[in-house]
């Protein structure tokens, strides 16, 4: 039995889409970082934590891999110089997508005013965008980061950019952009994302 602990407003959104990918039975704990069971599952209050049969999994990219893993499906076998490739993009999008982001967050709306850098988020678009010049490269003409097949970085660089867009950074005109609206139509996308709404 399957359960996904935090609110799908977050990284937990990441770990809803696999699941819809690989079309599996998932009860949510719709509840927001540092609550009681966010707690509970995590030390830290983080979400999204994950419950396999009462044992649990933090960070929505450690899940969603291993539920790649678990199910064949969406990954390429570890060991495989393909894998190598998929996990370059996973770091990718960690490294130069979410931890730029997060970074923004936190001076924007996370930390107290007192705390927050001037120039920070400036830096952080500018940091962004390079990394979008360098993803663009990286892509090519693939269909997704893999070439024609969609893996676990899909999902996280798909995520962050939705992340980036909420945060009014405009995504590169062209193929990037292209890959975007692509990754974030798929099927299992938007019935995450309609859970998501009405969590």
């Amino acid at each position: 039995m399957y359960k996904l602990i935090g609110s799908p407003k977050t990284r937990a959104f990441r770990v809803l889409w696999m699941i819809e990918e690989l079309g599996l039975e998932c009860e949510l704990e719709n509840v927001p970082p540092r609550s009681d069971p966010a707690v509970a599952a995590n030390p830290s209050g983080k979400i999204p934590s994950f419950s396999d049969d009462g044992t649990i999994i933090i960070d929505s990219t450690a899940i969603i891999q291993y539920l790649a893993d678990k199910h064949g499906q969406l990954t390429f076998k570890a060991g495989t110089l393909e894998r190598a490739h998929q996990d370059s993009f996973t770091q990718f999008g960690l490294d130069d997508m979410d931890g730029i982001l997060w970074t923004a967050a936190k001076h924007t709306f996370i930390f107290p005013e007192e705390k927050r850098a001037a120039g920070a988020v400036d830096a952080c678009i500018w940091d962004f965008n390079n990394a979008m010049s360098v993803f663009g490269k990286r892509l090519g003409s693939n269909q997704f980061v893999m070439g024609d097949v969609f893996t676990v970085p899909d999902i996280v660089i798909g995520h962050c950019a939705g992340w980036a867009s909420n945060m009014g950074i405009d995504w590169p005109e062209g193929a990037v952009s292209d890959y975007f609206e692509r990754v974030r139509s798929r099927p299992a996308f938007r019935k995450a994302w309609e859970i998501r709404e009405n969590a």
